[in-house]
């Protein structure tokens, strides 16, 4: 393991009101991992990946990624950190009423000016690039579809296909497959992992079988709480079970 973690937390809570959605995390992961989330509706799993990639700041306790924690950064410095995380999240954040070539070109908003921006609307840049990653979500077709005609999977590898051009350091992924076939879902978590440098992967799943068949760590949230955090080998049936069962 590296040194330099690529996230820590250290005595980590998020409160929405008077809701406590986490308490008391501790958490760190390092440059390459693969760690699946789990744990029921409503356990903390999407609070904790927003955390994870500064879109939300903790209640108590601190959050570090690449060694800076970003409720301290200037928005500037914050873009930056932003730029090294790829986010997936459940609402997708797509643009619907363009054309899905624009969805996935934003991927590469971070590392252009605005006015190489604002100029690609018009004269789009980088198909190549474009047409390399929709092809390796099996959406080659879809290049000049308006995105709002897409169904609620395309979407989503629409999603991913944006990622995979932003080619991000650490990718943060919050149920990246929910609306995919057993097939897609096991090749879109396979192309999560894949990039030209290290990467880590922090995903949340509702599937303990994919989290054992691509990942290598399960943390398991309970009621906003770490109840489970061990390599995918030494997971049990009965361990599943306990973090699944109603309260």
């Amino acid at each position: 393991m590296n040194a330099s973690p690529v996230l820590r937390l250290c005595g980590v809570g998020h409160s929405y009101g008077s809701h406590e959605a986490l308490r008391d995390l501790d958490l760190t992961v390092h440059a390459g991992e693969r760690v699946a989330v789990l744990g029921t509706s409503g356990a903390g799993k999407s609070t904790l990946l927003a955390l994870l990639n500064g879109s939300l700041t903790p209640t108590t306790g601190t959050v570090e990624v690449f060694g800076e924690n970003p409720a301290l950064l200037s928005a500037a410095r914050l873009r930056l950190l932003q730029r090294r995380i790829g986010t997936v999240s459940q609402h997708l954040a797509l643009i619907e009423q363009v054309r899905v070539l624009h969805n996935v070109n934003a991927g590469r908003l971070g590392q252009w000016s605005t006015p190489r921006a604002l100029a690609s609307l018009v004269w789009p840049r980088s198909l190549d690039v474009v047409r390399d990653a929709l092809a390796r979500v099996d959406l080659s077709w879809a290049l000049h579809e308006r995105t709002e005609r897409l169904s609620g999977g395309e979407r989503q590898r629409v999603a991913i296909a944006r990622l995979l051009v932003q080619d991000p350091e650490l990718v943060v992924a919050d149920e990246p497959v929910s609306s995919l076939d057993p097939v897609r879902a096991a090749r879109t978590l396979g192309l999560l992992g894949t990039s030209s440098h290290v990467r880590t992967l922090v995903v949340s799943l509702h599937q303990p079988s994919l989290a054992r068949e691509h990942c290598a760590r399960v943390v398991g949230l309970r009621d906003g709480r770490i109840v489970l955090d061990a390599p995918v080998a030494d997971v049990s049936d009965a361990a599943l079970h306990d973090l699944y069962a109603l309260a």
